[in-house]
């Protein structure tokens, strides 16, 4: 169950705080084949399972910003705002890739909200995001994303 908003303004009383964690869910060698496609990056340590066995991983990795990608749709397992007219992805302030997501691992993100600051016309806010693959010693993406909500 998300962490529901009710305005800006109770989402400003819960800066600092760790809103939940979303479900797992599987990266598939077609997710990441896909995004290869729409990327470009065909790189073998992503899509050539049989050869990524020999490499460093033991088999084939998503790529980092696939797993990147993955956070709007696990956050709005995370957290919901309401009383905004539209939200949009802003940006990232920092990311990092500390351990691989293998395919066929589950995935999940956690949240904790950093800060919300007036911009014009709404507000921009901050969360600080880890992806974990399940039973894994560190996390494989660890980013502070930044959203824009419209009033």
């Amino acid at each position: 169950m998300p962490t529901v908003f009710a305005s800006i303004d109770e989402m400003r009383g819960a800066i600092g705080q760790h809103l939940g964690y979303s479900n797992y869910i599987t990266v598939t060698q077609e997710q990441v084949n896909l995004f290869a496609d729409a990327t470009g990056d065909h790189q073998w340590i992503h899509v050539d399972p049989e050869r990524a066995k020999s490499g460093p991983f033991g088999g084939p990795i998503a790529h980092g910003y696939l797993t990147l990608s993955l956070i709007p749709v696990l956050l709005s397992q995370v957290v919901r705002t309401e009383g905004v007219a539209m939200g949009v992805n802003y940006g990232t302030n920092k990311v990092r890739f500390p351990s691989p997501v293998p395919v066929g691992s589950e995935i999940r993100a956690g949240a904790s909200l950093a800060s919300v600051e007036d911009v014009a016309g709404g507000v921009q806010v901050c969360m600080d995001v880890t992806i974990e693959v399940k039973d894994a010693p560190k996390p494989s993406c660890v980013a502070q994303v930044v959203f824009r909500y419209y009033l």
